[in-house]
């Protein structure tokens, strides 16, 4: 009698939903999104409540779009909350910190999510495949270097993942007002560099770095772009310094202090007049994020002090 039950309630709630062949009109798969990646359309049936980021700046994308991930990839080793301090403020509870080049399946399955962001990564499919058995994992766009995809990709896909597309627009609207406010150094040519474990290095175009500097208006510097091979860094030696001269050359330490920077003198006589040396660690993780708020921030901060370094009023 209990089962005769069952299979009434279930026709009459078939018939109210249009059954029958008729579209139907369940909220969740009404709000059912797909999301073009490079790994082909990911499918997700209903907004997510338990987001785990593990792409660089993944998790600040999130926040953006005000969705608080229960996991992140701590990318730039910031610790606490594993964003930078732009964005620390919009979590009300501290989010699991997990790993990042090498993922912790077993971590990211512990937190039961139901959407994985992994939109700016090393593009590795075996990885994407893994973690799409956990939940729907939103990765890279098609034709981006590894680590490349924009801020505005980014935004644009997380934020239809979320089904946040309006509050999305806002943001790049928003960030694009702010490029166009900031863009002063046009007819100028910019390289960005970077000191690491004793050696330099440089960005070029598909880099958020090198990205953000075409954006106020500097031109890229061919020399170094023609080193590239389908990667956003490229080494420099000693001897090559002379590859980092441009209007301005913009320089900053990985995991260390400027002090290396700062007293380098085959660096000074290399980069000549245009040499600015970041030493202020926030404004080198919000020029490195790659996020729309990190970007935000360094437009306030990053402008002023290019200006400066090459005396613009």
């Amino acid at each position: 009698m209990r089962l005769r039950s069952i299979v009434v309630l279930l026709a009459l709630f078939a018939t109210a939903c249009g059954g029958g062949g008729t579209e139907s009109s369940d909220p969740a798969a009404a709000q059912a999104v797909t999301v073009d990646t490079r790994f082909g359309p990911v499918t997700v049936e209903r907004p997510p409540t338990r987001v785990v980021a593990l792409g660089w700046s993944d998790a600040e994308a999130a926040l953006a779009l005000g969705v608080q991930p229960v996991g992140v990839s701590d990318w730039l080793a910031f610790g606490g909350k594993g964003v930078g301090p732009w964005a620390e403020g919009l979590f009300t509870a501290a989010p699991t910190l997990l790993g990042t080049t090498e993922v912790d399946y077993e971590a990211v399955a512990a937190l039961k999510p139901d959407l994985i962001l992994n939109t700016r990564s090393d593009n590795d499919e075996k990885k994407h495949e893994t973690l799409s058995k956990i939940a729907p994992t939103i990765g890279a766009p098609k034709d981006v270097i590894p680590y490349g995809t924009t801020w505005r990709q980014q935004v644009e896909m997380v934020a239809k993942a979320l089904g946040k597309v309006d509050e999305g627009n806002k943001i790049i609207s928003d960030l694009d007002a702010k490029f166009a406010a900031n863009k002063k150094f046009e007819g100028r040519t910019a390289v960005v560099g970077a000191y690491f474990d004793g050696k330099f290095g440089a960005y070029v175009s598909g880099d958020s770095r090198a990205d953000f500097m075409k954006a106020i208006g500097f031109g890229v510097k061919k020399e170094v772009e023609d080193l590239a091979a389908g990667t956003f860094y490229v080494d420099i030696s000693t001897e090559r310094l002379d590859l980092l001269r441009a209007d301005l050359t913009a320089v900053f330490p990985i995991g260390g202090d400027a002090s290396a920077l700062t007293g380098n003198q085959l660096l000074k006589q290399a980069a000549g007049d245009g040499l600015v040396v970041m030493e202020d660690k926030t404004l080198v993780n919000a020029f490195s994020s790659g996020s729309s708020l990190g970007t935000a921030y360094a437009l306030d901060h990053a402008v002023p002090l290019f200006a400066s370094t090459l005396k613009m009023g």
